[in-house]
């Protein structure tokens, strides 16, 4: 697999020049599989910039999953330049939502008023192709997908992709240390992502942050980056950042997590996940 991000940042999209590092596009992630599909997870505004860089590579097929509905992770689809043109296909799946998750979505995002133009324009209908609720886990070409409720207001679902015994796991909106209903306990996260080759994980908030913002579905970086030591993963990275973080801060937060790893003589790779960072496992 090869992973890239096209947008980290969290609940709104933000731009200036405290923000030239890490981006300022919200939640995109592209995966590109050994069978040569290709994988999108959310539609944040990193989805722009993912579709007309599909459009030069003159792909014409791509799968999109959600992780959850919330506005930062789909008010990009509109802007993603391959569902208005001729001759693409784009899979929209339900996932383990109910059925007709996936469509209701679309739906919103592009219903007047809050987008001029709407999904059923038939224009556009042959372009975009919606599936049922599939089962857990599921597939996509090559990769095994495997799914897990996040602790989040109204819900939602991180993943598990699987291939040639390599996995990359993306928890995003997951608040480790209070329970949302659906959501799973610490140690059903740490399961789940247990020596993954890449993990990242929502890690939004300082202590300081959580005082004021406990229950609003986001972890404390600590938390994730204890989560990442006792899962026992590779490679970790710091998600979902705060809309107010700047550069010069979220470096500051990394080096203390690794300042944390090397007291604890933990080998372990951590970093803060920026707009346009690619791995291959």
């Amino acid at each position: 697999m090869r992973i890239t991000c096209w947008g980290a940042r969290g609940s709104i999209p933000v731009s200036g020049k405290n923000y030239i590092k890490y981006g300022g596009d919200t939640t995109c992630i592209e995966i590109r599989t050994q069978s040569d599909d290709i994988i999108i997870v959310d539609a944040g505004t990193g989805i722009r910039r993912l579709g007309d860089r599909l459009l030069k590579e003159k792909h014409r097929e791509y799968h999109i999953i959600f992780t959850h509905s919330h506005w930062d992770h789909i008010l990009g689809f509109p802007f993603f330049a391959p569902i208005y043109v001729p001759g693409h296909q784009v899979h929209i799946h339900s996932g383990p939502f109910p059925a007709n998750y996936a469509k209701n979505v679309i739906a919103r995002v592009m219903h007047p008023p809050n987008f001029p133009v709407g999904y059923s324009e038939s224009y556009m209908k042959p372009q975009i192709h919606f599936t049922e609720k599939v089962n857990n886990p599921s597939h996509i070409g090559s990769v095994k997908i495997h799914a897990i409720p996040l602790s989040h207001p109204n819900g939602g679902f991180g993943y598990k992709f699987t291939e040639n015994g390599k996995t990359f796991v993306f928890i995003t909106d997951n608040e480790l240390t209070h329970h949302h209903q659906g959501g799973k306990r610490f140690e059903d996260y740490c399961e789940f992502a247990a020596e993954a080759d890449l993990f990242l994980h929502d890690s939004e908030y300082t202590a300081d942050d959580y005082k004021n913002t406990k229950t609003f579905g986001h972890s404390v970086y600590t938390d994730a980056l204890e989560l990442a030591i006792k899962a026992e993963v590779k490679r970790f990275g710091l998600f979902h950042i705060n809309q107010r973080r700047t550069d010069d801060a979220m470096d500051e937060i990394v080096n203390l997590c690794r300042l944390e790893l090397t007291q604890r003589k933990i080998q372990m790779d951590c970093f803060a996940v920026a707009r346009d960072m690619t791995w291959k496992i």
